[in-house]
């Protein structure tokens, strides 16, 4: 079954941190551009970092720059999200994502395969 299963999300304090995992099956995740999207509570689906699958480079959008960094292990299958010094804004659903396509465009949506998502909740 292709499949993308979310884990590692919980509620943590400000200033905190969490490690996502997101593990592929049904396909080889190599072959993919995939990452990370979050939605709030009422605001839009946003993106927040993904891995280009030709080169390895990453992305991040500007409001984690320096606190999130992605990772992918190849021979696990598996993509991570290390998010440190957590702040309440960024509490949201967060989505582990595929797309075949470059990163500039993941990053407006062209995403064929989305998990179904883990809680991040930050708060004190």
């Amino acid at each position: 079954q292709v499949q993308l299963v979310e884990s590692g999300g919980g509620l943590v304090q400000p200033g905190g941190s969490l490690r996502l995992s997101c593990e592929a099956s049904g396909f080889n995740l190599e072959y993919y551009t995939i990452g990370w999207f979050r939605q709030a509570p009422g605001k839009a689906r946003e993106g927040v970092s993904c891995t280009d699958h030709s080169d390895d480079s990453t992305y991040y959008a500007e409001f984690v720059k320096g606190r999130f960094t992605i990772s992918r292990d190849n021979a696990k299958n598996t993509v991570y999200l290390q998010m440190n010094n957590l702040t309440p804004e960024d509490t949201a659903v967060y989505y582990c994502a595929r797309g075949p396509t470059a990163p500039k465009l993941w990053f407006l949506g062209q995403v064929d395969l989305w998990g179904q998502g883990t809680q991040v909740t930050v708060s004190s």
